[in-house]
């Protein structure tokens, strides 16, 4: 069975010249490129002005690395902080150690920020984005391969990651002595996440209206904690535990609550949520679109059979609807 593990990689990083590219960090960019261009496809298909995501994703990553790292080194403040430490890594970011329960919510703060400053709604943006963001995650996780690091128990399944200890003989945490082949929880989490993404934006497809008002950011969140509660129950890395459980895991449990909470909530008001996908001040009138790129060919011979016959339109979407705040007979339009 040591024959059929998946072989640890012998560098994690190349050298170019006075620069050192860490493979940690190009999974997080992976990541990051794949979530921009798919969000910015899914926003574009909703009707919203191409170029939104990429200027969302800016305060967005940054946020969202600070709030990672911000989280990793508080609930693993033994690793930074205290006797023989060296509390100047906690910055050294290309080593591993990011969090995601601080980086979705930092993260969500600098959508928030710019989508409030162009009047978007953030009910469509967390739904353009919901599915995307487990697709990331996916490329990201590749980085713990690359590092060595957050690896389950010990294995002989086929499928098993060999461990190497440092180059200097010393075991990696979580390693036990003369074993070398552990559950490859990186790889786990990966599959997860692929699915999630999967799941996520088929049914956002299906049940568009529905999962509105972030409803379907709730179901991603609640879809991966119940991955991670589990995926992280198998890995053996030092952790802060709780009543026999560690911190990662009453971390998944009490998210999962909240966003379970909010879908509830949500799901009551769904008529109270803004529908603006482009800028306030931009195409006044015609903010609301349909979710489901495939129905646009159905709008458009609506359209066009109404200008065959010489029916006006305006008592539905003129300026008198406009200066009224209605959209599409949906009442009145809330810009949050």
């Amino acid at each position: 069975m040591y024959y059929a593990a998946i072989p640890s990689p012998t560098v994690n990083s190349i050298p170019i010249g006075p620069l050192t590219i860490h493979f940690y960090a190009l999974c997080i960019l992976a990541g990051v490129i794949a979530a921009v261009y798919w969000s910015e496809r899914r926003w574009a298909a909703m009707g919203g002005e191409k170029g939104t995501i990429m200027d969302l994703a800016v305060p967005a990553v940054l946020l969202g690395l600070v709030g990672g790292r911000l989280y990793h080194v508080i609930s693993d403040y033994q690793l930074y902080f205290g006797p023989g430490r060296e509390p100047i890594r906690a910055l050294y970011i290309w080593e591993g150690g990011l969090g995601i329960w601080g980086a979705v919510p930092l993260g969500a703060l600098g959508v928030w920020w710019v989508a409030r400053r162009r009047g978007l709604s953030m009910s469509k943006l967390s739904f353009a984005i919901a599915p995307t963001i487990p697709l990331g995650q996916a490329f990201g996780r590749w980085g713990n391969y690359f590092n060595q690091e957050l690896f389950g128990a010990p294995t002989d399944l086929p499928w098993a990651l060999e461990i190497s200890p440092y180059p200097n003989g010393v075991l990696r945490p979580g390693m036990e002595p003369g074993v070398f082949t552990y559950h490859p929880t990186f790889l786990y989490e990966s599959l997860w996440n692929l699915a999630l993404a999967v799941f996520l934006a088929w049914i956002g497809r299906r049940l568009a209206d529905e999962l509105g008002g972030g409803r379907l950011f709730a179901l991603y969140i609640m879809g991966y904690c119940v991955g991670r509660f589990w995926i992280e129950y198998l890995r053996v890395d030092p952790a802060n535990e709780i009543l026999g459980f560690r911190l990662n895991n009453w971390t998944s449990i009490l998210v999962f609550l909240g966003a379970l909470a909010y879908f509830v909530w949500a799901g009551r008001r769904l008529d109270r949520f803004s529908t603006r996908v482009v800028p306030v001040g931009h195409d006044v009138g015609t903010q609301v679109f349909d979710t489901d790129p495939a129905s646009s060919g159905e709008r458009s011979s609506a359209a066009d059979s109404d200008s065959d016959t010489g029916e006006s339109t305006e008592t539905s979407t003129g300026d008198d609807e406009a200066a009224s705040g209605t959209t599409n007979g949906k009442g009145p339009q809330r810009d949050t």
